[in-house]
């Protein structure tokens, strides 16, 4: 089994509604957020190297490297092929800056989105307009008139609506 799928394995199985799994979560978001500080420091740096010696770098156990890898992979200009990974693939972080910021939002991590390192690499302007993109592309318009209880089906039988396929059941 990979890298990856030890990781997701064990982390997925953490219950967040749990004493422990609280814990574990909190705990890996500290480092999750510790390893974007040091990368938003200097984020036109592209960082080569196995899991294991980027492991070392940013003072993690390959496992949890393993976990960081996969939350930025589609942040990164070229992702990495991290589904087979084990402890001596190399891996490139290079960061897209615009789909990092967006993917944050996405992820409602506002703990990373929020970073003060960001003053420094995206506006504030774009990184409102990243913010409300995102946001307003999660949003679900209904185009559809709605139907009146009294008027036609739509399916065809000739009865009304309320009579037929929008009786309750």
């Amino acid at each position: 089994m990979g890298l990856l799928q030890t990781w997701r394995d064990w982390a997925y199985s953490q219950d967040e509604r749990t004493r422990e799994g609280k814990q574990f979560w909190n705990d890996y978001f500290a480092l999750e957020k510790g390893v974007y500080e040091k990368l938003l420091d200097n984020p036109s740096e592209k960082i080569t190297g196995t899991v294991e010696e980027l492991s070392s770098r940013f003072e993690l156990e390959p496992l949890i490297m393993a976990g960081f890898l996969d939350g930025i992979n589609d942040s990164l200009v070229n992702p990495n092929p991290i589904e087979n990974m084990e402890k001596d693939t190399t891996v490139t972080i290079e960061i897209d800056l615009e789909k990092l910021y967006y993917n944050m939002v996405a992820c409602r991590a506002d703990w990373l989105y929020n970073l003060p390192q960001w003053d420094n690499l995206l506006s504030e302007e774009k990184r409102a307009e990243l913010y409300k993109s995102q946001k307003t592309s999660r949003t679900v318009v209904n185009a559809e008139k709605k139907i009146g209880r009294n008027e036609p089906c739509p399916c065809g039988s000739g009865k009304k609506y309320k009579n037929c396929c929008g009786r309750a059941s």
